[in-house]
């Protein structure tokens, strides 16, 4: 019980999608940050999964709750509900597939209709371990960033690199907005990103049909 206790202890609550196209890893760096594993028979997500992990950010202990929405297309309207009340995203492409990174412009539209304007944006290259099939410049991806405004890195969810420096990140830069807009308006109730962020003793559910399922996986 004690445990459960100290996981249920957090100063605020931030909900972050992972966006992209299906194959990405997306799955992949949810497992790697909130179980440590890496599953190398992952299936594609159907709907929506999420995960939760408790850490320190800032001197401050956050709660992040992270949803991996599918990435197939048929999934998209359905998956569209789920960015709201979002206070991050990791928009995610392969290294490898030159075509999950133009999609990436796509995602942005998408992500930039559906979800808060306040919204902080990580833009991740995934699979560096595969050196050798590399058709992505970093140079590219980190120009496109810049141009559009987003924060970006490279990771390997197989390797565990950068995972949690990403996660870290990102839960760092919306931490900061929390906190100046908690100094601006203490005492108004908030409204857009922030108030969906501090903690209020409520917590997003989902059904038991769109609750994630375990897979088996590897731990490391």
């Amino acid at each position: 019980m004690a445990a459960r206790r100290t996981e249920d202890e957090y100063d605020y609550l931030f909900k972050v999608v992972l966006i992209g196209d299906s194959g990405v890893g997306k799955s992949n760096i949810l497992s790697r940050f909130t179980r440590n594993e890496f599953c190398l028979e992952s299936k594609s997500t159907i709907g929506v999964e999420f995960a939760t992990r408790t850490l320190q950010v800032q001197g401050r202990t956050i709660k992040a709750q992270i949803w991996d929405t599918a990435g197939q297309e048929r999934y998209r309207a359905i998956t569209s509900a789920y960015y709201r009340g979002a206070l991050g995203a990791l928009l995610v492409y392969d290294v490898t597939k030159p075509t999950t990174f133009e999609n990436v412009s796509r995602w942005l539209k998408e992500l930039r209709d559906h979800a808060d304007s306040n919204i902080v944006i990580m833009l991740i290259g995934n699979k560096t371990d595969l050196k050798h099939l590399r058709a992505v410049a970093s140079e590219d991806a980190q120009s496109f960033a810049e141009k559009e405004g987003l924060s970006f890195i490279e990771t390997s969810a197989l390797e565990a690199v950068n995972v949690e420096e990403a996660f870290q990140m990102i839960l760092g830069q919306i931490y900061r907005i929390i906190s100046k807009k908690n100094i601006a308006s203490p005492d108004e109730p908030g409204s857009g990103p922030a108030a969906g962020g501090i903690k209020e003793g409520k917590t997003i559910t989902v059904s038991a049909a769109e609750a994630p399922t375990k897979k088996q996986c590897c731990s490391t």
